[in-house]
């Protein structure tokens, strides 16, 4: 039988506990093997193909940002129709699910292999790495179909509260990818071609994991007769959830892209550094980020069972259970940053590793401000209120803009270490007032019902 947690009954934290670690533990994975990606890349090829792997890493977080959170958005009002017990309805929202997400995988790929020279000649990469940043690139917008085929298919899975199994198919293709990294670009000696090869052919694997699971074991997900039928209705429902919250992380990533510019523009020691600090700092912040998408699932459950009190219980939970993590991270940061470093470049570049430790450092002590982020817009979005954690993302993206204009130009590479940290506040200033407002509505609303 396959492993289904109804997230509406028992202890909160329990749950969310529950729930949260087979995430945790499966995008650390995924950090781990970009960050061997990217050591391979950096200690046999070189800085200069580290730094093109990395030139267009803003860029891949505003295309499969957009794919990757509309596809969480759709898994929303399945989630909340399993925890309202309408089977019949949740699998009607898959069928349409699938629909719009084949078209947008297909619509996505076109334009972006179309304009792919394009894109990195706006984010300002260096010509001596412009080339391999290119390859790189377009590899990694060939294999979209297959990244939003894995996203929404674990989706639907984590909608029914099994996150296991998805981080079991990471581990897989976490495997398959590494090995293929030493295959082609050790033994094959195929450079930066070969790691975006490599991650293509991993994003396969995982996606064909994902839907032999649900063929054989997540059967109550597959639609029958009249439920695979195009529905206006739940198309705009899907449409209102998922595309906020794509869009939310593409604004996101405008901000990001400004401030990956004008890091580019410095040098390309920089956009090394910057490569390598992103590697580390991802590994760091994915708990927090699957925190969230825990809490995404949790108030999706419950508001569809009607439990609104078992809710607030459940984000008070979250942020205590963030707070934990927060202290063993600015006790493994403060101590380490550097020596995390030496695993993408050798210890001669000394300029790099000063540079990616000093960003590591400040980010890590406003981790706090992002998990309270991640956890209340996760939250608003299980509510069904994706449009506030757009608008969210909406300030993030004018806070790193500012500091793209601003403190970049004033005070260098510090500039952009405090990039993510005042994009981070400025999205907080705005969602902690909506989600007290947003509850109270909730409430009232309940009340009346």
């Amino acid at each position: 039988m396959a492993n289904i947690n109804d997230m509406t009954v028992g202890s909160p934290t329990r749950d969310i506990i529950h729930f949260a670690v087979p995430l945790i533990c499966g995008y650390i994975l995924q950090q781990m093997y970009l960050i061997i990606d990217a050591a391979i890349v950096g200690q046999f090829i070189g800085v200069n193909a580290l730094a093109a792997v990395g030139a267009s890493s803003s860029i891949m977080f505003l295309i499969m940002g957009f794919c990757n959170g509309s596809c969480a958005g759709f898994a929303i009002p399945v989630a909340q129709e399993f925890g309202a017990k309408d089977y019949s309805k949740m699998r009607a929202y898959v069928s349409n699910a699938l629909r719009i997400a084949a078209v947008i995988a297909v619509v996505i790929t076109v334009i972006t292999c179309i304009f792919c020279e394009r894109i990195l000649k706006i984010v300002n990469t260096p010509a001596d790495i412009f080339h391999d940043a290119w390859l790189f690139l377009m590899l990694n917008f060939l294999a979209i179909p297959f990244t939003i085929a894995y996203n929404i298919l674990s989706g639907f899975i984590r909608a029914l509260g099994d996150s296991k199994q998805p981080f079991y198919f990471l581990i897989a293709s976490s495997v398959v990818n590494i090995l293929l990294d030493f295959l082609l670009i050790i033994a094959f000696g195929m450079g930066v071609e070969g790691a975006g090869i490599a991650t293509m052919l991993s994003q396969i694997f995982a996606s064909a994991l994902c839907a032999l699971y649900i063929k054989k074991r997540m059967r109550i997900l597959i639609p029958q007769g009249r439920e695979r039928a195009y529905n206006d209705k739940m198309v705009g429902k899907l449409l209102n959830n998922g595309i906020p919250m794509g869009l939310q992380f593409s604004i996101t990533a405008i901000g990001t892209i400004m401030l990956q510019s004008a890091n580019n523009a410095l040098g390309t020691v920089y956009v090394a550094s910057f490569t390598a600090a992103m590697r580390v700092k991802y590994l760091f912040t994915c708990v927090f980020e699957n925190i969230g998408v825990a809490m995404a699932t949790y108030c999706g459950q419950n508001i569809g069972a009607r439990k609104l009190e078992r809710i607030k219980l459940g984000m008070t939970s979250a942020v205590k259970i963030m707070l934990v993590y927060f202290v063993f991270t600015l006790i493994v940061i403060g101590l380490f940053a550097d020596e995390m470093m030496l695993m993408f470049v050798k210890s001669t570049e000394s300029e790099i590793i000063s540079n990616a430790a000093m960003y590591m450092r400040i980010s890590s002590y406003f981790f706090p401000v992002l998990g309270i982020l991640t956890i209340f817009r996760y939250s608003l979005q299980g509510l069904g209120f994706s449009n506030l954690s757009m608008l969210s993302g909406v300030m993030e993206m004018i806070a790193r803009c500012g500091v793209s204009l601003w403190l970049v130009p004033a005070f260098l590479f510090l500039g952009v270490c405090y990039g993510d940290p005042t994009a981070w506040i400025a999205a907080d200033l705005f969602l902690v007032p909506a989600v007290v407002i947003v509850y109270k509505r909730l409430k009232k609303r309940m009340a009346k019902a």
